[in-house]
């Protein structure tokens, strides 16, 4: 099985449950190097941002099953804060430091350029290297996004976005530009790069803002896992209330 949704009771019980009905450690057990991206946007605790004990319940997991050097990796987007500082508010330093995991800012982590003429809004970019030599699980939370009408593990990639190519002209974030036209410029960075394991935390869920508003009421308590991203975002927009195929970039098929 590719994508499951399943009932939340804990962390690590059910992170463990999700990506053995997947068969995760298969996939895992093959890999050298593994990336873990939780989506850490701002300071501000889940379910705005991803819990560090989400993240640690991954980090049990992989190591169950895999000898894979582990990173954990992420680029805030936050104007005023840098991801180092968020690591710390976030309890992610104490985390890792219990595991012995390395974090990785990606806002300041080395480049590299890649081209691809089929994108429009990003017919080339710049991209941390470390993205094309790790194996990235992709560890979002479910919220509703004021462009994106939701956000996932699609969108949870724009941490990969070097602050220096992608801030400013459209707001004050640190990834602004892609709120210039965001559904497309969505696909066109998951054509560079996807996650390619996602486990979604969707135990609680923002109805109608990602950060902060209404929380989903009753809470969503689901946790969703795949392979596909888009199949995974698709099946958060519906624990949303939301039709996917209203929303531009999870009703386009050329990711």
């Amino acid at each position: 099985m590719r994508l499951v949704t399943i009932d939340f009771s804990s962390c690590y019980e059910s992170v463990s449950s999700a990506l053995n009905k997947i068969g995760a450690k298969e996939t895992l057990a093959k890999q050298s190097a593994i990336l873990i991206k939780p989506n850490l946007t701002n300071a501000s605790r889940h379910p705005v941002t991803t819990s560090a004990d989400c993240c640690e319940a991954v980090i049990q997991y992989v190591r169950s099953c895999s000898k894979a050097d582990i990173v954990i990796a992420e680029g805030s987007g936050d104007p005023s804060l840098e991801t180092d500082q968020i690591f710390d508010l976030l309890g992610y330093r104490k985390m890792a430091t219990r595991q012995g995991v390395p974090l990785v800012d990606l806002n300041t982590a080395p480049l590299t350029k890649v081209k691809n003429k089929n994108c429009f809004v990003f017919p080339e970019m710049y991209l941390p290297e470390i993205a094309f030599t790790h194996f990235i699980i992709s560890i979002p939370v479910l919220k509703a996004h004021s462009l994106a009408t939701m956000t996932g593990t699609l969108k949870n990639m724009m941490g990969f976005a070097p602050p220096k190519y992608y801030s400013g002209r459209f707001g004050v974030w640190k990834k602004a530009v892609f709120h210039g036209n965001m559904h497309q410029a969505i696909i066109d960075l998951n054509r560079y790069r996807s996650a390619d394991l996602s486990l979604m935390d969707a135990t609680i869920g923002l109805a109608d803002h990602h950060l902060g508003g209404s929380r989903c009421n009753p809470p969503v308590n689901r946790l969703i896992a795949g392979f596909d991203p888009l199949e995974v975002d698709r099946a958060a927009a519906t624990l949303l209330g939301l039709d996917w195929k209203r929303i531009p970039y999870l009703a386009s098929e050329n990711q």
